[in-house]
């Protein structure tokens, strides 16, 4: 019938569907391509350049590092001879806090400013529970979240029915030793002057953590209605007398709460500024370390220490970069020589070998 093949027409008149790319280009793999041919006159000289390149770099750099004044004195008083022994077992609450005192000699002078760090050792800041137990909103100045912290928090949320400020186990556990530096000379005592601005980076200090804001600046009344963290001595409002490094944005708080990565680090404390340019901050000769030992690390074979740094260009005191490139630049140059030599010796050579019959 004429007109049921036209309808059966129509219905199959439909487009073919098939998985066959497109006749293009780029779909067909038609498109232009380079590939690198590894040859001796190629790869040898660059061989060459980065081991005379990285050498110098590497001897550079380890050099710098090298220079670098250091000295670090461990007072968590494990030995029985250390004068910080008897505060071995010390608690977060001991009253009145045990002090210890411990002398020691520099070698040589600290010409630029001096950076003083305490350190802790087997102290895992990067715990996940531990990273996430703060409240930024809190830590910036948020009134609601001062009354109400983060869940995230707990179990240092709250106390007493009252909300912790600054609440979390970060801020709990913050460092509370006190140290101070003296010079001693023909037996007399001269402290040194130990800054306590300047520590923390300024974002931190300027954008990240900010005070409750409120009627008036009196910090007291702006944390009324909150608790202290449980191993804190004393309120947040009261770390420092001075109102531009009181509260959440007191510089020793801040650094802190900035977490380190790994179980052995160093965090800093003050820093010594050099007076003028013909004295060095630090002159060669005998100091004395007095500490206000209130930080307990001994139930978790914790270690602490006090470090005395200068720094250069390229920061603190670190060889690893510097080895690093010498280390990388070496084996190019080595692996240069011996790939010129089997270049040399056999390079030559006829590459068709000839095939007996």
């Amino acid at each position: 019938v004429p007109g049921g093949g036209a309808g059966g027409g129509s219905g199959g008149g439909g487009a073919v569907k098939t998985r066959k790319p497109d006749n293009t280009a780029f779909k067909q793999q038609r498109l232009p391509a380079w590939q690198p041919i590894l040859t001796a006159g190629t790869v040898l000289p660059a061989f060459f350049i980065i081991g005379l390149i990285f050498i110098p770099i590497g001897i550079g750099i380890f050099v710098t590092s090298n220079n670098i004044r250091e000295y670090e004195i461990d007072y968590t008083g494990t030995e029985p001879s250390s004068p910080c022994n008897k505060c071995l077992n010390v608690s977060w609450d001991s009253t009145p806090p045990c002090t210890c005192t411990i002398n020691f000699t520099l070698e040589h002078s600290f010409e630029s400013n001096v950076f003083m760090y305490y350190g802790l050792s087997n102290f895992y800041q990067n715990h996940r529970r531990y990273v996430k137990s703060r409240d930024d909103s809190q830590l910036n100045g948020d009134n609601s979240s001062l009354l109400n912290p983060s869940k995230e928090c707990e179990p240092y949320r709250t106390n007493e029915d009252k909300p912790i400020a600054p609440c979390g186990a970060i801020a709990n556990s913050m460092f509370n030793d006190t140290l101070e530096l003296y010079r001693i000379d023909n037996d007399t005592r001269t402290p040194i002057t130990l800054i306590k601005k300047g520590i923390a980076w300024w974002t931190d200090k300027n954008v990240k953590f900010r005070n409750p804001t409120g009627n008036g600046n009196n910090l007291t009344a702006l944390f009324q209605g909150t608790t202290k963290p449980v191993n804190w001595p004393k309120p947040v409002y009261m770390l420092d007398s001075e109102p531009d490094n009181n509260g959440f944005i007191n510089e020793d708080f801040i650094v802190w709460m900035r977490t380190a990565a790994l179980p052995t680090f160093r965090k800093l404390y003050r820093l010594i500024e050099r007076k003028n340019n013909l004295q060095p901050t630090l002159q060669a000769g005998n100091y004395s370390l007095d500490i206000a030992y209130n930080y307990p690390v001994h139930s978790f074979d914790g270690r602490k220490r006090m470090i005395l740094s200068t720094i250069s260009w390229m920061g603190g005191k670190n060889p690893f970069l510097g080895i690093a490139y010498i280390t990388v630049g070496s084996i190019c140059f080595f692996l240069g020589v011996v790939l010129l030599i089997i270049h040399h010796k056999y390079g030559n050579r006829n590459t068709s070998a000839d095939i007996p019959n």
